[in-house]
């Protein structure tokens, strides 16, 4: 480390934070730097977790989006190790499976295992209502999307 953060806090919030920290097994400056810059498997869990309260998922699907493209291969592998903790509808459990397995590809590493838990939708799901555009959708989704039958224009680190 080559730089100092100091932060004002009470008497009681300084006791408290060692508190915490302790419970943690941490020193307060690693216990403080988890809470402000999770880790990427946290990250990748709060990601997950925002899509299972969304009422338009598109936003945080973005957003799970930059994060994946966005790591690095290292940080990918510990990202995505575990399965996603919250609970999901049975579209958004395959988009983030097909999406981990997209970026895994990109990455050059193996696909987590739970990936292949998540059971593929039983009726196709299109990206567009169009029915003209269904053919093209069909034959240009990513594999992962295809095989879960979800078929999209654009994937991992698209837009």
């Amino acid at each position: 480390k080559l730089s100092q953060l100091q932060l004002r806090v009470s008497k009681e919030e300084k006791s408290s934070i060692r508190r915490a920290a302790r419970r943690a097994g941490m020193d307060m400056s690693a216990y403080v730097l988890s809470r402000v810059l999770p880790g990427p498997a946290a990250a990748f869990q709060q990601a997950v977790t925002a899509l299972s309260g969304a009422a338009e998922p598109s936003f945080p699907l973005a957003e799970l989006n930059s994060l994946l493209s966005g790591f690095t291969a290292a940080e990918l592998r510990q990202a995505v190790a575990a399965a996603p903790q919250a609970k999901l509808s049975p579209f958004l459990a395959n988009y983030v499976a097909a999406m981990t397995e997209t970026a895994c590809h990109r990455r050059g590493l193996p696909v987590p295992a739970w990936t292949r838990s998540t059971e593929a939708l039983p009726e196709p799901v299109f990206g567009s209502a169009l029915p003209s555009l269904r053919l093209y959708l069909l034959t240009r989704s990513p594999a992962p999307f295809r095989q879960r039958n979800i078929f999209i224009d654009s994937s991992v680190g698209e837009q």
